[in-house]
């Protein structure tokens, strides 16, 4: 509108990063997204191809691009990581029986020569499930202290709740400023 009309004029002084937020149905990525853009998160339906929302973030505008995770929509993943600048990975904490599915899936994500030193983020969603597994323990499953060529972070988090996704959002900020420098 006239508004990035008048901001092309002059010279937008907010940056733009592209954010692709990624993991398995049902791990509460459109949760955490709705929790990132401040809006209500009583009723959430799966996400049947992909959602886009911008998040200000210390003069940054994030462009999150959440993606349905179902099996049959994961293999167009591919198609959607092209010039991302950090990765979002979800993981429903409390599904240990596709603990070792997710792990396949992120590691077959991280080897994508698209994404390649792209900063990963792992959210260990539904921390506030008592059947939750711990973020180290999942970090631990995901081999996460093998990925060498990116810097990565696991934060254990609620996206119902909100608790600990602002602390992801500490970490996105912290890479965009050291990525500046």
């Amino acid at each position: 509108g006239l508004l990035s009309v008048i901001q092309r004029l002059k010279g937008s002084p907010e940056q733009e990063l592209r954010i692709v937020l990624l993991g398995l149905d049902n791990a509460g990525k459109t949760t955490l997204l709705k929790c990132l853009a401040s809006e209500e998160v009583s009723t959430i339906t799966p996400t049947q191809g992909f959602n886009i929302k911008s998040v200000h973030l210390h003069g940054f505008k994030l462009n999150v691009w959440d993606i349905g995770g179902q099996r049959s929509i994961r293999p167009y993943w591919k198609k959607y990581l092209g010039s991302t600048d950090l990765l979002i990975y979800v993981i429903d904490s409390a599904d240990q029986k596709r603990f070792e599915e997710t792990g396949q899936e992120l590691a077959e994500l991280t080897e994508e020569e698209s994404l390649t030193g792209v900063p990963l983020l792992v959210f260990a969603n539904k921390q506030d499930l008592v059947t939750a597994a711990p973020a180290a323990e999942i970090a631990e499953g995901l081999n996460l202290h093998t990925y060498r060529d990116r810097e990565w972070q696991i934060q254990a988090c609620s996206a119902l709740s909100g608790e600990g996704v602002q602390d992801g959002m500490n970490w996105i900020s912290s890479q965009i400023m050291n990525r500046k420098k």
